[in-house]
């Protein structure tokens, strides 16, 4: 399952993303529909869904500032609004590698996606980086 931030989940984000991904693909304002949803409520939200990757382009309310769960994962990419129709293309990628192919590789990462690098970090919160170029 993909949740999107609220920030992201256009019908044309979503519909690209499922052009590919065999499960589900939903905003997060679906995990709690008709109330505000503040960041800090977003890991407690996932926890309510079975191993959700959240995604969102708000790097800076979630990395380095989200706990890692083993029952959730967090993708935050470095990519401006204006360029929100490049998410799918970006998972796509990502989820062609071994570390994060699976939901059970990727349960447990919060990841930053930016144009030359994926950083990540897990329970010792002891960031890896792999390189990469989109």
């Amino acid at each position: 399952m993909i949740v999107l931030d609220e920030n992201i989940h256009t019908l044309r984000v979503i519909q690209t993303i499922h052009n590919w991904y065999r499960g589900p693909v939903l905003s997060v304002t679906t995990l709690r529909p008709g109330t505000i949803i503040k960041d800090e409520a977003i890991p407690s939200l996932l926890l309510k869904v079975s191993q959700p990757t959240f995604v969102t382009i708000n790097v800076t309310d979630f990395w380095r500032r989200t706990r890692p769960h083993p029952d959730y994962c967090v993708i935050a990419i470095s990519l401006p609004k204006e360029r929100v129709l490049e998410i799918s293309d970006w998972l796509r990628r990502l989820f062609r590698l071994a570390a994060f192919n699976t939901k059970a590789a990727r349960m447990g990462k919060i990841v930053r996606l930016a144009t030359d690098r994926i950083e990540y970090y897990e329970s010792d919160w002891i960031a890896q980086t792999v390189s990469w170029s989109t």
